[in-house]
């Protein structure tokens, strides 16, 4: 089938390939319809290595992805031929500690699409474990499908930070995870949510949305801007999506007493961090690492309109324009949230 496929870092191509899968009792084989660039095929493309994962043989790329169900095996029950679903892209060892413990995305054995040596889903068809493939409600289209694995990310971030109705929460970063994690902390009870960033393209798509108050933090006063929303006390929650050391240094900077923070932006190498300021405001830190049992939920809020993502998909290209769609991803477009692929 063809596919694309990462040869080395800056160096990408359709081919045709062969895949040694079989569809198991358990799996469901999918034909691919829409599938997201992310920010880690992005690294993958241009750098060939994601910290201790390195591309050392073609790699498939891809781990967003939506499509039609084309068979099932005999266990599978809940979707059929012909049904359009997502799919979970880290698949863990469920017999696991950590799959036990409901955390399986902690598993040191998961294996992720499009994470070296695991081929992703930029490919014609894939068979994929059932339990980790979702249909998609009547009302959410293949590309919204596909935004659902982006999504969760930021429906994790808010879920850990335990929000309560009527809190107020500052999102420092406006790429896409941090508009999707905005967007999550709306719909999981904040009644504004503060985005800053440095790039007014990127802040103009998050202030199309209502309860987001977008923030320039160079030519504008995001201290003013969270102590007119909070009358002073600062904000409940903060999320730290850029992985900026600046942003983490001063984390503790615009946030109330007792809040808490959520770590959702990962920097390339160590970080340092005021925690002498940290202390004097007993903030609780809280990590994420991907997600676990955010599909459904986010699902959910797709079909209800309390998430909306469409205004988020920059430009879609066909698969053949996988090449130049790459090539514009790695250009970093300021006005770009996602670039997504879709299959021909």
């Amino acid at each position: 089938m063809k596919a694309l496929v990462l040869a080395e870092a800056g160096k990408i191509a359709i081919e045709n390939r062969e895949f040694d899968e079989t569809l198991g009792d358990n799996d469901v084989e999918i034909k691919i319809h829409s599938v997201g660039i992310c920010g880690s095929d992005v690294h993958y493309y241009q750098h060939g290595r994601i910290g201790p994962f390195v591309v050392e043989a073609p790699m498939v790329l891809g781990h967003e992805a939506s499509g039609v169900v084309l068979a099932t095996g005999k266990n599978v029950t809940h979707v059929k031929p012909g049904d359009r679903v997502c799919m979970e892209p880290g698949i863990p060892d469920l017999n696991s500690a950590q799959s036990r413990a409901g955390i399986y995305n902690l598993d040191p054995a998961v294996r992720f699409w499009a994470t070296p040596p695991v081929h992703g889903c930029l490919r014609e068809t894939v068979i994929h474990p059932g339990a980790f493939t979702f249909k998609l409600p009547d009302n959410v289209s293949f590309a919204e499908g596909a935004m659902v694995e982006p999504l969760a990310i930021g429906m994790h971030a808010a879920t850990k930070a335990g929000i309560k109705p009527g809190d107020i929460a500052l999102v420092i970063g406006a790429g896409p995870i941090g508009v999707v994690t905005a967007l999550a902390a709306l719909a999981g009870g904040c009644s504004d949510v503060i985005i800053c960033d440095l790039f007014d393209e990127k802040l103009a798509v998050a202030a199309n949305y209502d309860g987001l108050h977008a923030v320039n933090i160079k030519s504008g006063d995001l201290a003013a801007k969270v102590a007119a929303l909070t009358s002073g006390n600062g904000v409940d929650v903060v999320f730290e999506c850029s992985g900026a050391k600046p942003a983490i240094a001063t984390l503790a900077e615009h946030a109330a007493p007792g809040a808490t923070a959520v770590l959702v932006g990962m920097p390339i190498d160590a970080a340092p961090m005021d925690i002498v300021a940290a202390q004097a405001k007993e903030i609780t830190f809280k990590t994420i690492f991907r997600y676990a049992n955010m599909y459904p939920r986010t699902l959910r809020l797709l079909s209800s309109g309390k998430l909306r993502v469409q205004p988020l998909i920059s430009q879609t290209y066909k698969f053949s324009e996988s090449v130049a769609a790459f090539e514009r991803a790695a250009a970093g477009n300021a006005s770009d949230i996602k670039i997504m692929l879709e299959m021909e």
